[in-house]
């Protein structure tokens, strides 16, 4: 913590992915993780700075020393938490399958992908759903690129969190002839996942996390923004 509080800013390792990073009209980044990760560097008296990361080279941003943080909707995986500092868990998540809705029939109750071309983030708990339920995959640098690639009809359907899959897609967003269903993780026989956020190994700064996240908890302030962005059933507040 002495480190970034000698250099004066915070830098957070994201992605665009709505509800939890992404950039409002004015293109600023806001969203239930940059919200509290601008609270928590005011916590720290520092600066807060995003910046976007391609999602596969995290570990490599973070141990570089680009990035402070990966605070992005991050599932704690065996992979993430064996390479970085991980604070404890603050969302639940499950992965789902998306497609096009006039399509709704050929893809609900699906409990294999065998002969899809499925869109991933390379890199993401989705990329592992899907190829562990024998899709074809097609790896994009961003969650909120795959939506873009089924849209297009260039792959038959996407593995994403439920999270960005309630806010980006159905009637009134901005995919609004994409729909989605089936819990991947309740197909492999997996319970559902958790976010963390992650910092450098041998870093204090998970240990600062979670003091200040039992600190807005305690005040309300985690509910209100959780409430803010839809999160209310999926934020953990124990």
């Amino acid at each position: 913590m002495a480190a970034i509080q000698e250099k004066g800013t915070l830098v957070v390792g994201i992605t665009n992915f709505e509800p939890m990073d992404y950039q409002n009209a004015d293109g600023e980044w806001i969203g239930f993780d940059a919200d509290l990760a601008k609270q928590f560097a005011e916590y720290l008296g520092v600066s807060v700075e995003f910046s976007e990361i391609t999602w596969d080279y995290k570990v490599m941003e973070l141990e570089a020393g680009n990035i402070d943080c990966v605070w992005n909707g991050m599932t704690l995986t065996d992979e993430v938490t064996s390479s970085m500092a991980t604070s404890t868990p603050y969302c639940t998540n499950y992965q789902v399958l998306v497609y096009p809705a006039a399509s709704a029939a050929e893809f609900e109750g699906l409990t294999s992908l065998e002969g899809l071309n499925v869109a991933v983030e390379s890199g993401s708990a989705g990329e592992d759903a899907a190829e562990a339920l024998g899709a074809a995959t097609v790896p994009v640098q961003a969650q909120a690129n795959t939506l873009m690639e089924v849209a297009a009809g260039t792959s038959d359907a996407a593995v994403i969190d439920v999270l960005m899959a309630a806010a980006m897609t159905g009637e009134g967003t901005s995919y609004a002839d994409l729909s989605y269903s089936v819990n991947l993780n309740e197909a492999q026989g997996l319970d559902s996942e958790q976010y963390g956020v992650g910092f450098r190994q041998g870093s204090d700064l998970a240990d600062s996390f979670n003091s200040f996240w039992a600190e807005k908890v305690a005040d309300g302030t985690v509910e209100e923004i959780a409430n803010t962005y839809g999160l209310q059933d999926a934020v953990i507040l124990e």
